[in-house]
């Protein structure tokens, strides 16, 4: 290029160098031609996939719908996430169409045709129509790939498939080698793109669109059967709820085929009639009371269109309705006390099992029961009902005497060297002058290890006895000893005895009796 000053130029010289400049600026710019073709082939040759692609996920889909109509109970889920990928795809797919016919026009004007651009080089024609901040149309693209990259990776189940489905969508911001500035995903894909690099990476991004589509397509067809059990032996079971039944009780049985589909139910017959349902179920009420046996046969419809038959044969017992009563404390009842009763019928629960009782009363204490006994010296029966298949059956009955309970033994309330309370009740057995001067007074209990029963104590008397041998009568106060009784007790010399005796002591029962007396022995 001439030299000089620029002012001193003629305008000839001028011109020559403002072309030079202009011709400088477009080699630097230019891409060479062998790079735009190598685009142009790669272009076709995705488009040529993507077609061989969308008919292979187009059969996929029919195949779908044909497992469908076949068996809707078992394929209607799986059909319906396949009509909805179906759909997006297309959707996604036809709009990425729609982007590169829009290039190619503004690259070649209206008539332009993606598949054979003209200007290969154009360098504004995707940029203005993907990057237009008003539109935004390489934004919304990002945007509706990651929605769509969202929905169909739950679709693939291989875990690595998954993840090289993630790759192939992905959007992620990141910079441009030899940049360290990141870039949005639109900006790296179409700034400064010549024409045919811009349609044909959209032409890779459908691509890799119909290859999500038919990783997930795969799967939905998978998933249709992955609960069937393929056997290469078939057998006839007979599944009863119980085999023990109480007459006027309802025997219930599952008759089924060994791992047969549950959408496709076999023919049952029993005993040579149909069963009237489809759920294998086999019921009736029970009879007569004994071992009985019924036998079939499961017809099933083979592949070729023949029957196959299944024999099956069953036996079940019938017996008495029954109950259990234990009484806890013998076949005994005792008046004026809870007497604990444990009540129970095989194979009823608790809550639908009733009592009711005579000479008394009886109430529910959680699973067990407690009995009331009223006149001492007449029965009470105890009669159990239960609800057996929704209707009240009587199912036992036991008869108990009711008793008055027996009387006391009276003791002394002591403590051992431990402070631990203990009882004490006579000879020959010694305590401590110091024990008896610590004891507050006489108490009374049945604790014969079958009832364990507290008396009120009303009064007693000791009986002393001095040197002459003449006997010393004290009345206690109440159930405590008296001052004058423990004025005795101080006299007491070691290995003396005294007598407790006149003991009145009442019951829970309400009756006062007099109770045996005891003899107090010193160390």
């Amino acid at each position: 290029m001439a030299g000089g000053n620029i002012a001193h130029m003629s305008p000839r010289q001028k011109m020559i160098n403002l072309m030079y400049i202009v011709l400088t600026a477009m080699l630097a710019l230019n891409v060479s031609s062998d790079v735009l073709n190598g685009f142009n082939q790669v272009h076709e040759g995705l488009h040529r996939t993507n077609l061989n692609m969308s008919a292979k996920n187009d059969i996929q889909f029919r195949y779908l719908g044909e497992l469908y109509e076949k068996n809707p109970a078992k394929a209607a889920v799986w059909y319906e996430k396949g009509v909805e990928l179906h759909d997006r795809t297309s959707a996604l797919y036809l709009a990425i169409d729609s982007l590169k016919t829009d290039i190619a026009r503004k690259a070649d004007g209206p008539e332009g045709d993606y598949n054979s651009i003209v200007n290969l080089d154009d360098l504004e024609a995707a940029s203005v129509t993907m990057l237009n901040p008003t539109t935004m149309r390489g934004r919304r693209l990002r945007e509706k790939v990651e929605a769509y990259r969202d929905f169909v990776t739950p679709l693939i189940g291989d875990s690595v498939k998954q993840k090289a489905v993630l790759e192939m969508l992905s959007t992620e911001v990141s910079p441009v080698p030899g940049t360290v500035v990141p870039l949005e995903w639109e900006t790296k894909m179409f700034d400064n793109m010549p024409a045919v690099a811009a349609v044909t990476l959209l032409t890779k991004l459908q691509n890799d669109i119909r290859q999500a589509e038919s990783e997930a397509f795969s799967n939905l067809i998978t998933n249709v059967d992955i609960g069937d059990v393929r056997v290469n032996e078939l057998n006839a079971y007979v599944i009863p709820n119980s085999n023990m039944i109480m007459r006027g009780g309802k025997y219930s049985a599952s008759i089924v085929l060994a791992a047969i589909d549950t959408t496709q139910r076999p023919t049952i017959f029993v005993n040579g009639s149909k069963l009237n349902n489809n759920r294998g179920v086999y019921e009736f009420v029970a009879g007569s009371v004994g071992n009985h046996e019924y036998s079939g046969y499961i017809e099933v419809m083979k592949g070729d269109g023949t029957v196959d038959k299944h024999p099956f044969k069953a036996a079940y017992t019938v017996m008495e309705p029954m109950a259990t009563i234990s009484p806890t404390m013998m076949n005994v009842l005792y008046a004026g006390i809870d007497n604990p009763i444990s009540i129970s019928v095989p194979g009823v629960p608790m809550s639908s099992i009733q009592a009711t009782m005579t000479n008394g009363s009886l109430t529910r204490n959680g699973d067990s029961w407690i009995a009331h006994a009223g006149q001492v010296g007449t029965e009470a029966v105890i009669s159990v009902t239960a609800n057996i298949q929704g209707s009240s059956q009587t199912v036992g009955s036991m008869t108990f005497r009711v008793r008055k309970l027996p009387d006391p033994t009276p003791y002394l309330q002591l403590k051992d060297a431990q402070g631990n309370p203990v009882q004490y009740k006579g000879f020959p057995k010694r305590i401590s002058k110091a024990d008896l001067m610590a004891a507050p007074g006489l108490g009374a209990a049945i604790d014969d290890d079958i009832l364990n029963v507290t008396y009120t104590v009303l009064s007693f008397s000791t009986i002393f006895y001095d040197s002459m041998g003449n006997a010393i009568p004290e009345v206690s106060d109440g159930a405590s000893f008296s001052a004058r009784q423990k004025e005795q007790f101080r006299r007491l010399k070691p290995g003396q005895t005294f007598f407790i005796s006149e003991v009145k002591a009442k019951g829970p029962d309400g009756i006062t009796r007099s109770i045996s007396p005891m003899q107090v022995a010193l160390n």
